[in-house]
C-alpha cells in the first residue's frame, strides 16, 4: 500500500495587493494557462502526493490560486498556451513502456512479498479484531435492550418528588425492555435455527464466503482506533507543497524584490509544474529590473530557507533570453544523496574515444557526458572525496578503446592505477625509486620526450594528407584506425597528482617537466593527445618559472571537475575564477559518504551540472582492464610496456642519472655511484666503472672531490656540484 503524506508550509505572506495590481495590468484577453484533465494512466504512474499552484490562476477569487493534488484523478493540471498533451501518455510510449512495466512489476512484486511474509501476523490480528468486534456488538445490543439513558430520567423524577412522572417513565421503560428483549430473543432463535440449516444445505463455497465476509465485518468493527490490519509496503516521502505565494515569499525574504513596489515585483515566466521525470517542481522566475544572475546565485541558501527545504534541493539555471530570468527547480528530496550506481562499462564491451564518456547523472537525473577528443580534463578535490575514482572512470573509457595509446603517470604511487599496466603503453609510479618503478622521474622525462615526438610525427603526417582525408587539419576517427598510418593513434595521458612532478628535489628537472607538460597541452589536442590531470593541491606549487608553468598547465585545461574542496581558493584554482562569479563553489558541496563522487563539471556546456558520478571500484577496474587487454590483443594494438617492450630512454643524461641514484645523499664515492648506476639502470650503465663515471662527470664540469663516508676518505662527488653543472648547461 502507498500512504501519501504531506507537510504543509506555513501560511504564505499576504500579497493580495500585489496580485490585484497584476490582475489590473493584465489584458482582458490574456490567459495564463489552459486546464486539461489528467488521464487515469498518468495518475496511476504517480506515487507521490504533491500540490501545485497554477501561477495567478483566477479560479478561486478568494486566493487567486488553484491547489492541484496530482495524485487525484480528473483534476486539472497547468500547461502553457498552445501546448498539446501527447496522444500516447509519456510513460506508455514504446521507448518508455519497458521501463514503466518493469517499474510496475517490481512495485507489485515488492508489495506482494511484503504482505506474504506478514500474512500469519495479519491472520492473528484478524482473529483478535473479530473477537473484539463480536464483544462490542453483543455489548451494544445489551445496552440497546437495557435502555441505559432511562436511569437518568427516573432519577430526575425521583429527585423532584414527582411520583406519577416516575411511575410513567418506569412503565414505559418496562414495556420498551419487554419489546426489545423479544426482538433479541427472536434474533437469537432465528440464528439457532438458521445456522444448522444453512450449514447442511448451503454450498461450501457460499459458507466460506459468508464466513469470510462476517469475519472481515467483525474485524473492521472491532479494529482499535488508529490501527490498521495491513501494514504499509511503500510509503511516499513527505513533500513540501509549493505555490506561487510560497515562491514569492522566498524571493522577497531573500531580498530579491519588494512586493509593495510595482517596479520591484518578482514575476513568473511560466506556470509552476512538475519536471519531466516527476522528481520536483519548477518554474521560470523573472527578477525585478536591476537584479540578475549573480544576485540570485548569492541568495540560494536564503531562497531555500524561504521555501523551507534544504539548500541541496534548490537548483538554479540561467536563461539565455535575459539576465534577470532563470529556472527555479525544487527537488522533492536531496538528489545529490541518491547514488547512481556502477558504470555500464562493466559490460566490458569496446568503447570509442570519439564518443562521449558517460560520467554520471545531474541533479535532474539527466545523463552527463564528456567528449574527451580535443579536450583536456582537470580533476581536483580534497583527499578521499572521489578524485581518483573519477579520473580512473574516465581513463577506463579510453582503455576500452583498443586503438588508444594510454600513458599513466601516478605521482602518489598508489595501488589505484597498477591494473592499468595491462593496457598502458607507458607507466610511471611515484617520484623516487620503488618496487613499481626504479627511476620514475627519469622515466617521466623520457615519456614526455616520446609524447612530443609523437605530436611532431602526427602533425608531419597530417600536413601531407589531402583535404578529403583530413578536412580540418586534425586527426579523424578513420585516420586513427587506419592501419596504413600506425602513428596516427589517439594518445591519452593520465597525470595523477601531477603537482608532485613540479616539486622534485631538482629545480632544473622541475623546470624541464613543467615546460614539456605545458607544451604538450598547448599543441597536443590537435594531434589527438588527451590529458587527464588530477590534483589535491592545484595551487601554490613551485616558484619562479616552475610556478608560472604550473599555473599555465593547470589553467589551460578546457574541462574542469571539482569535487569537495577545502576552501574557496582551492575551488577557484580547479574551476577558475569565473566559476565562482557564476555561483559555483566546490567548497560548499555537501559532506558525507553519500556525497562522494559529487562535483561540478565546468567548461563543457553553457550549464554547469552537479554530477553524481558512476562508480568503478578497484575490482571493477581490474575486470574492465582485463577485457580491454583482450580487445587489444585481438586487434593487435597492444603496444609499449603492456606488450612486453623494454622501456627505452630518449637519451643518456649522466648528470641527471648521478643525481637520481644519489637520492638523499649529499655526497657519494665514485665506486658507490657506479654500482648504483649498474644496478638501477643496467640498460645504460651495465659494466660501467668508477673511473669511467668520474671521467664523464668531470668532462661535464663536475669536480671530483674528497668524500668522507663511514670513516673512509675517497674521491667522489657532491650533489650541489652536479646541480650547478646542470644549471650551467641549461643556461647555455
Amino acid at each position: 500500500m502507498t500512504e501519501p503524506m504531506s507537510n504543509e508550509l506555513p501560511d504564505p505572506i499576504d500579497l493580495d495587493a500585489h496580485r490585484a495590481r497584476r490582475d489590473d495590468d493584465r489584458p482582458a484577453d490574456e490567459t495564463v494557462g489552459t486546464l486539461v484533465p489528467l488521464s487515469a494512466g498518468e495518475v496511476e504512474s504517480m506515487d507521490t502526493a504533491y500540490e501545485i499552484a497554477i501561477d495567478d490562476a483566477d479560479d478561486d477569487p478568494a486566493t487567486g490560486k488553484v491547489m492541484v493534488p496530482v495524485d487525484t484523478p480528473g483534476l486539472p493540471v497547468p500547461v502553457a498556451d498552445g501546448q498539446r498533451l501527447p496522444i500516447i501518455p509519456t510513460h506508455l510510449r514504446p521507448e518508455n513502456l519497458r521501463a514503466t512495466t518493469t517499474r510496475a512489476l517490481a512495485r507489485a512484486g515488492h508489495v506482494t512479498a511484503f504482505h506474504a511474509v506478514r500474512s500469519p501476523w495479519y491472520a492473528t490480528k484478524v482473529g483478535w479484531f473479530a473477537s473484539r468486534g463480536l464483544t462490542r456488538l453483543v455489548g451494544k445490543q445489551m445496552r440497546w435492550w437495557w435502555v441505559p439513558n432511562s436511569v437518568a430520567l427516573e432519577q430526575k423524577a425521583a429527585d423532584a418528588g414527582e411520583l406519577k412522572e416516575w411511575e410513567k417513565i418506569h412503565r414505559q421503560l418496562k414495556a420498551t425492555r419487554m419489546w426489545r428483549g423479544g426482538v433479541l430473543a427472536l434474533q437469537n432463535l432465528g440464528l439457532l435455527i438458521a445456522a444448522p440449516v444453512l450449514w447442511n444445505a448451503a454450498p461450501a463455497a457460499g459458507l466460506v464466503a459468508a464466513g469470510v465476509a462476517g469475519l472481515a465485518g467483525l474485524a473492521h468493527y472491532g479494529r482499535p482506533a488508529g490501527q490498521t490490519l495491513v501494514g504499509t509496503a511503500v510509503v511516499a516521502p513527505r513533500f513540501r507543497k509549493l505555490n506561487s505565494d510560497v515562491v514569492l515569499r522566498a524571493y522577497y525574504a531573500a531580498g530579491l524584490g519588494k512586493p509593495d513596489r510595482a517596479d520591484q515585483e518578482v514575476r513568473f515566466g511560466s506556470p509552476m509544474s512538475r519536471d519531466a521525470r516527476d522528481t520536483g517542481s519548477q518554474v521560470v522566475v523573472d527578477l525585478p529590473y536591476g537584479k540578475g544572475w549573480s544576485d540570485v546565485t548569492g541568495s540560494r541558501e536564503k531562497i531555500a530557507s524561504g521555501l523551507d527545504v534544504h539548500v541541496n534541493q534548490v537548483f538554479l539555471t540561467p536563461d539565455k533570453t535575459s539576465s534577470r530570468r532563470h529556472m527555479l527547480f525544487v527537488a522533492d528530496r536531496d538528489p545529490l544523496a541518491v547514488a547512481v550506481g556502477r558504470t555500464e562499462m562493466l559490460d566490458c564491451k569496446p568503447r570509442s574515444i570519439w564518443e562521449p564518456v558517460k560520467l554520471g547523472k545531474d541533479e535532474r537525473d539527466s545523463l552527463v557526458t564528456l567528449l574527451l577528443m580535443w579536450n583536456s580534463l582537470l580533476v581536483g578535490a580534497q583527499p578521499r572525496k572521489g578524485k581518483t575514482f573519477f579520473a580512473r572512470l574516465v581513463a577506463l573509457w579510453a582503455a576500452l578503446d583498443p586503438y588508444v595509446k594510454l600513458i599513466v603517470a601516478d605521482g602518489k604511487n598508489s595501488p589505484d592505477w597498477l591494473a592499468f599496466k595491462k593496457v598502458a603503453h607507458r607507466t610511471v609510479f611515484g617520484t623516487h625509486p620503488n618496487p613499481n618503478d626504479d627511476n620514475p622521474v627519469e622515466h617521466l622525462r623520457a615519456i614526455l620526450d616520446e609524447v612530443l615526438a609523437h605530436i611532431d610525427r602526427v602533425n608531419s603526417i597530417l600536413t601531407t594528407l589531402p583535404v578529403t582525408m583530413c578536412p580540418d587539419g586534425k586527426m579523424t576517427k578513420e585516420l586513427a584506425r587506419d592501419p596504413r598510418y600506425p602513428d596516427l593513434r589517439v594518445l591519452v595521458m593520465v597525470m595523477e597528482e601531477f603537482q608532485v612532478y613540479f616539486e622534485t628535489e631538482d629545480q632544473a628537472v622541475n623546470k624541464e617537466i613543467a615546460a614539456k607538460l605545458s607544451r604538450i597541452q598547448a599543441v597536443g589536442p590537435s594531434a589527438g593527445v588527451v590529458i587527464i590531470s588530477s590534483s589535491q593541491k592545484p595551487s601554490g606549487v613551485g616558484a619562479g618559472d616552475v610556478g608560472r608553468l604550473f599555473n599555465r598547465y593547470r589553467d589551460n585545461h578546457s574541462a574542469r571537475f571539482a569535487l569537495k574542496c577545502g576552501n574557496r581558493i582551492v575551488s577557484e584554482a580547479v574551476l577558475g575564477g569565473d566559476a565562482y562569479a557564476e555561483g559555483f563553489d566546490a567548497s560548499t558541496l555537501p559532506v558525507g559518504d553519500e556525497y562522494r563522487g559529487v562535483g561540478y563539471l565546468y567548461g563543457v556546456t553553457d550549464n554547469t551540472p552537479t554530477v553524481r558520478s558512476f562508480l568503478a571500484d578497484a575490482a571493477d577496474a581490474d575486470k574492465i582492464l582485463t577485457a580491454a587487454r583482450k580487445h587489444r590483443e585481438a586487434l593487435g594494438t597492444l603496444t609499449g610496456e603492456a606488450a612486453g617492450e623494454d622501456r627505452e630512454r630518449a637519451s643518456r643524461d649522466v648528470l641527471a642519472d648521478l643525481l637520481a641514484v644519489m637520492g638523499p645523499d649529499g655526497r657519494a664515492h665514485w665506486d658507490t655511484l657506479a654500482g648504483r648506476l649498474a644496478n638501477q639502470m643496467p640498460e645504460q650503465y651495465d659494466g660501467t666503472t668508477p673511473d669511467a663515471i668520474s671521467a664523464q662527470a668531470r668532462a661535464l664540469g663536475v669536480p671530483s672531490v674528497n668524500v668522507k663516508r663511514d670513516g673512509v676518505v675517497r674521491k667522489g662527488v657532491s650533489a650541489d656540484d652536479i646541480r650547478s653543472a646542470m644549471a650551467r648547461r641549461d643556461a647555455s
